[in-house]
């Protein structure tokens, strides 16, 4: 169910720099269902058109399972995310998600709920706008 009032703007992470730059701050949240890296874009990411509001990757390591698991678990990811960003709409960040081994095995209610706190527990500082 879409929310013609947010309007924020989300891109996805491609670049394996963009990934690295997210990690180094090392503000991250472990949950059983997935793991939550974040970092607040910088005074110039703010007022630059080129960058989004939110900037969002996901990632699942081999250790998880073939590219078929793999797939299915970034597909469970977004959906979470697409749902609960939806409702907290957070602007100027860069989140990345990673998929564990129990994001397939959890109902998704309770993978809901992991993304919600993993969002309030990193709780990024506010950004100096």
């Amino acid at each position: 169910m879409a929310h013609p009032m947010n309007t924020i703007f989300v891109t996805g992470l491609k670049k394996r720099a963009q990934f690295l730059k997210i990690a180094a701050t090392r503000i991250k949240y472990v949950a059983p269902g997935l793991i939550l890296q974040g970092r607040n874009h910088t005074y110039e990411e703010i007022k630059s058109p080129k960058i989004s509001d939110l900037q969002l990757g996901f990632t699942v390591s081999k250790k998880v399972g073939n590219a078929v698991v793999r797939n299915r678990v970034k597909r469970r990811l977004k959906a979470a995310a697409h749902a609960i960003l939806l409702e907290k709409s957070p602007k100027n960040l860069d989140l990345v998600i990673i998929g564990r081994q129990n994001t397939l095995k959890r109902p998704f209610s309770d993978l809901l709920a992991d993304m919600e706190k993993a969002l309030e527990k990193i709780h990024l500082p506010k950004s100096n706008t």
